[in-house]
């Protein structure tokens, strides 16, 4: 019999079973709408403040700096769109990378149709930005700089409390995807000074379908789509209650075991690196050797020849 060995967690992940056992009761017996007053909506109400806590708890923020979204790249979205569509008056310049997910690359792009303009900045064979270069790009008129926490091809961890602090001396919004971070590192989004955060659920075995986004409690911004006055009027649609109680219960899970689940997943990655250089010294690393999140073990690039029929 074949067994299957999944390597690329960096794409998905699958639910654990305590997520999907969390779960499965919001499927067909607290089916509650939400947004209703009676009993099993405000049971299905309960369950996705719970959720909403421990989303909050995770990365050091409070409850209701907390938006339930459908993945990570609505977040992205809701965040970039937001900040420029509610703070026209304070400029129209974004700073970011040219190495971000298509989530935050085709959004900048979408709005610079607009008349936004936007900096995308280099970064060096690491992956890692230039501090330097993204304090000569700051203009007066620069309104958000995004950058992600850590790549999601590589594993390259940018120095993000470094950038927050530039972000908030110069009086500008900072937004991180950090999709690929969340779960995998531990994250302050105030020692970081980090205003808007997006994350996925399924990147850390929860479902798919459900992301969140962190917004700084004061920070204007503006929803980008149009009906109920869910999620504080910010989001609007019928929540995916089971969905949300998944993340909460899987980004629980996540930081409850992140010191065991990193020390295990750096031993492994340096064993693999260490057997792969020993057997193929052609072999290079992409990305940055230590700056990197600890699973990121399928980056490497192979200058090997292999005879025919060799598998």
């Amino acid at each position: 019999m074949n067994k299957t060995i999944y390597f690329d967690h960096a794409a998905t992940t699958k639910v654990k079973d305590e997520v999907l056992k969390t779960m499965i009761p919001y499927f067909s017996l607290n089916y509650g709408n939400a947004s209703t007053l009676y009993k099993i909506g405000r049971t299905s109400k309960m369950a996705i403040e719970k959720s909403r806590a421990q989303v909050a708890r995770a990365i050091g923020a409070k409850p209701y700096e907390i938006y339930f979204t459908s993945c990570g790249s609505e977040s992205d979205n809701l965040a970039i769109k937001g900040i420029v569509k509610g703070n026209k008056e304070k400029g129209n310049h974004i700073i970011t990378t040219k190495i971000e997910h298509p989530a935050v690359l085709n959004t900048c792009k979408a709005l610079e149709k607009e008349g936004i303009e936007v900096t995308y900045l280099n970064v060096d064979k690491y992956g890692l930005i230039s501090i330097e270069e993204l304090i000569s790009s700051i203009k007066p008129t620069t309104i958000l700089i995004t950058i992600m926490y850590a790549n999601n091809e590589i594993g390259t961890i940018q120095p993000i409390k470094e950038i927050g602090n530039i972000a908030k001396k110069n009086n500008i919004f900072f937004h991180t995807d950090a999709v690929q971070a969340v779960g995998n590192l531990k994250i302050d989004v105030n020692k970081s000074n980090i205003d808007l955060l997006s994350m996925s659920g399924h990147k850390f075995y929860g479902p798919k379908g459900v992301g969140a986004l962190y917004v700084r409690d004061g920070i204007d911004f503006e929803r980008i789509q149009d009906g109920g006055s869910q999620e504080k009027g910010k989001r609007a649609g019928t929540e995916n209650v089971a969905g949300i109680v998944g993340i909460g219960k899987a980004i629980e899970i996540a930081y409850k075991d992140l010191d065991k689940n990193t020390k295990k997943l750096l031993e492994l990655r340096e064993y693999c690196i260490e057997q792969i250089q020993k057997n193929f010294p052609d072999v290079k690393i992409n990305g940055h050797r230590e700056k990197r999140l600890p699973r990121e073990l399928q980056l490497f690039i192979f200058k090997l020849k292999f005879r025919r029929n060799t598998f």
